[in-house]
């Protein structure tokens, strides 16, 4: 009886393995990707070898190994693009995918052989390789308010209307002051008033004239009587 209970024990052992865990990793196509594993050393004392396959871990080695060392330096590398960069003697066995694909996608297995039976430390990663996120932002538009520069010939003329108010004639004196819409407005304007000033006297005196007239009729009327009274 005890005979099947220990060979039961051992085929439980054989078929289950060790107990694995499983971890999700990231990256973009074309970075490098780190897909982390470590155990301990006991300062250096426990340094021993391990592997990473691609596939998951079985329940010895690795399927389809990519690279391998015996704790102090790689042994077997299947590709340049595998790496470890970690310092294996502290137990950093992480493993560094350079440029990574998208073919480069899947399961990881990173085995740690220690001393014993079942006793291989195991870690599956699910590497997930991604294309690089493209912005789908619309583009910006912008409008630029162009101002014309003094004295260019895009600049804009404003023109000023004046608007006279009707007067009489008497009353053109006292509007010559007025501001002028035109250099020919201001001529006329000047000429106006240069009329009205030298007109302004015989408007003013007209009975001087008169007079002056009536004298100068008399003096003739007395001219000629004088003549008739000679001859």
């Amino acid at each position: 009886m005890l005979f099947y209970i220990c060979l039961s024990w051992v085929l439980l052992l054989l078929f289950t393995g060790s107990t694995v865990s499983e971890l999700i990793v990231t990256g973009e196509v074309g970075q490098d990707v780190t897909v982390p594993c470590r155990y301990s050393t006991g300062n250096r004392n426990g340094i021993t070898s391990m592997c990473w396959g691609r596939d998951r871990c079985p329940n010895s080695k690795c399927s389809r190994p990519i690279i391998w060392t015996d704790g102090w330096r790689v042994t077997e590398q299947h590709s340049s693009r595998y790496q470890l960069k970690g310092d294996l003697q502290e137990g950093d066995v992480s493993l560094t995918i350079v440029s990574a694909t998208e073919a480069d996608s899947g399961i990881y297995c990173c085995r740690v052989e220690l001393p014993g039976w079942f006793n291989d430390q195991l870690i599956n990663h699910k590497v997930v390789v991604k294309k690089a996120r493209i912005s789908t932002a619309s583009p910006h538009t912008y409008t630029s308010e162009q101002t014309s520069v003094p004295g260019s010939s895009s600049e804009s003329s404003f023109a000023v209307t004046t608007t006279w108010p009707s007067v009489s004639a008497s009353e053109a004196p006292q509007t010559a002051s007025a501001n002028c819409s035109a250099p020919s407005a201001c001529l006329d304007v000047t000429a106006d008033l240069q009329n009205t000033s030298v007109s302004l006297p015989n408007q003013q005196h007209p009975e001087r004239g008169l007079y002056i007239g009536a004298g100068s009729c008399a003096a003739l009327l007395l001219i000629l009587i004088l003549a008739l009274f000679l001859t």
